[in-house]
């Protein structure tokens, strides 16, 4: 039988695709909240990358308060680098949304465009990630800040050299074992 072309869906997951048949059980108020779950990291994804155009071409946004403008002066201000991978393995590694290291004063900032519950765990990995990458002693560098950009507020957090040391020993660990275990595997 001649099957139809449909090449120009190559990479595309569908909402209600059969790989991903969970959907197959929700009812119609569970489809829609999951539905406006995918929109809004849909959104999110686009507002990352404004942002990170803004910042590589030091495009200021007016001064609003609002997260985003904030988020885009702040990050221009500092001198901060977007979208930054901080790479210590092939199963350990992350993009943090603006980063920068001054003076041996690292400043990780992220941006977070939904409403849910943050936590500096994130910032605090990234900073072990630069660390392991870059060769850094926490302990060394003249100081760490973190920051989170959400609903129209900043929360900081100054980094412990002390939990960022744990944090790398621990990555090195975790992915040495990964590395172990697919080496089994093959």
């Amino acid at each position: 039988m001649p099957f139809r072309d449909h090449s120009h869906l190559a990479n595309v997951h569908a909402t209600l695709g059969a790989s991903n048949n969970a959907w197959t059980n929700y009812d119609l108020d569970t489809l829609e909240t999951r539905y406006r779950a995918k929109l809004a990291a849909q959104h999110g994804t686009e507002m990352h990358e404004f942002a990170a155009q803004c910042i590589r071409h030091k495009q200021r946004l007016e001064e609003t308060g609002q997260t985003l403008n904030t988020y885009v002066n702040d990050s221009i201000g500092y001198r901060m680098t977007p979208e930054v991978v901080l790479f210590h393995s092939m199963d350990a590694f992350g993009t943090a949304d603006a980063i920068t290291d001054r003076d041996e004063f690292l400043k990780i900032s992220d941006l977070k465009t939904g409403i849910g519950e943050t936590s500096f765990r994130q910032l605090e990995t990234y900073a072990a990630f630069y660390c392991l990458e870059y060769k850094k002693n926490p302990a060394k560098l003249a100081g760490m800040e973190f920051r989170i950009y959400q609903n129209d507020e900043v929360k900081f957090m100054e980094g412990d050299p002390l939990v960022i040391t744990q944090l790398m020993e621990h990555t090195k660990i975790c992915s040495a074992h990964i590395a172990r275990l697919r080496a089994e595997a093959e």
